[in-house]
């Protein structure tokens, strides 16, 4: 009779080591698909954003007022965060200082909520990546481990056929197939999430110097009125 080599099988026919590794491995996959799709919510999120805020930004409306209404909202995010950040800046100090100082200061907050910014968006980053490269050697654990188990089965007979030999084969390969699994998705996801926060991280450098260009300008404008 042939042995059964169904998948469900063989992770039941397992070694307890090997089911270990495996349900590691499942553990690992299952987070990783919910950070993926966090992920590209909350980066889809970020994107829609900044293209309203831009649209809004750029669309001649008072900064005053655009400030206003930004702060009416519970929590801002993106680019709206660090026009918040700069703007409020801009308006403590604009009547104490230099026009040069103000915008330095105004340009200090910006950067300190553009770090804040990318931090957020690079959060769990980290476990894809680790994910990524771990996976497959874990994965590879198990199949070392469960080959060994085999041929130390093997043993026990006199001689090797390929019906006795398969099933244990065939267990430990499932530990590398689970570990690729794991792997890939998550590499693919860092890989593409990652280019994904450097755009913004770009779009949000080039916005705080064209904020403090017009910062810049009213800063000095005022500076020169009678």
């Amino acid at each position: 009779m042939s042995p059964d080599l169904s998948f469900l099988h063989l992770i039941v026919q397992a070694s307890p080591v090997v089911q270990l590794i495996m349900a590691a491995l499942l553990g690992i996959s299952v987070y990783s698909w919910t950070v993926i799709f966090q992920k590209r919510g909350g980066l889809a999120r970020a994107r829609r954003e900044a293209d309203n805020f831009e649209t809004a930004f750029w669309s001649g409306t008072d900064l005053t007022s655009l400030y206003s209404g930004i702060g009416k909202e519970e929590s801002a995010e993106g680019l709206k965060a660090i026009f918040v950040a700069g703007f409020r800046e801009f308006l403590r100090s604009r009547s104490q200082a230099e026009p040069e100082a103000v915008v330095d200061s105004s340009r200090r907050a910006m950067r300190a909520a553009v770090s804040r910014e990318l931090d957020s968006l690079d959060s769990r980053m980290s476990f894809l990546a680790t994910a990524g490269s771990t996976s497959p050697y874990i994965g590879l654990f198990g199949t070392v481990w469960g080959i060994m188990n085999s041929f130390r089965a093997l043993g026990d007979v006199q001689y090797a056929t390929l019906s006795l030999v398969a099933p244990g084969i065939a267990e430990a390969l499932v530990a590398t197939a689970m570990g690729l699994f794991a792997a890939i998705p998550a590499v693919m996801a860092y890989n593409r999430y990652s280019d994904q926060i450097e755009r913004l991280a770009g779009r949000y450098e080039i916005f705080m110097e064209e904020f403090s260009n017009i910062l810049q300008r009213q800063a000095v404008g005022r500076r020169q009125q009678p």
